[in-house]
């Protein structure tokens, strides 16, 4: 699995022009499902993700997860599925998606890491699976991390 994290002020999604997800102050999380994930990389990530150091503190140091940024309230959270971070870009000038998990397999994935992610913080807000979307945040820093299981 791989996750692109980006610290935000806002961050929404759009389908159809119509707004499907918002947040404030937290985290657009961009997901990629491979073929070999499972529920053990689904709560390894949930668990990093979750716990991942990215708010600053008073001495303006990376010190705090989204579940104490915010004077303790935590911050919000924004899933959206994006199959193209699994893609193949070794070779030549066009990405490969042999390397992402096949759309149905991934969208078991997608709501599987949600409910994964339930279980540890609250309920986040979310994109919709093979829609054709329109994301757009403003991030904070900028602060922005790759991280893969």
């Amino acid at each position: 699995m791989i996750c692109l994290l980006q610290r935000v002020t806002q961050g929404q999604v759009e389908v159809q022009n119509q707004q499907v997800a918002s947040i404030g102050t937290g985290l657009v999380v961009l997901c990629g499902f491979q073929p070999h994930d499972n529920e053990q990389t689904l709560s390894k990530m949930a668990h990093k993700l979750l716990h991942f150091r990215v708010f600053a503190d008073d001495a303006d140091k990376m010190n705090f997860n989204i579940q104490q940024a915010c004077q303790g309230q935590g911050a919000e959270l924004l899933l959206v599925p994006q199959f193209t971070l699994s893609a193949s870009t070794q070779k030549g000038l066009r990405p490969s998606f042999h390397t992402a998990a096949a759309p149905e397999l991934a969208n078991s994935l997608f709501q599987q890491f949600i409910k994964q992610v339930e279980q540890i913080y609250r309920s986040p807000q979310v994109g919709e699976f093979g829609a054709n979307m329109q994301v757009t945040l403003t991030n904070d820093g900028p602060v922005t991390f790759w991280l893969e299981t």
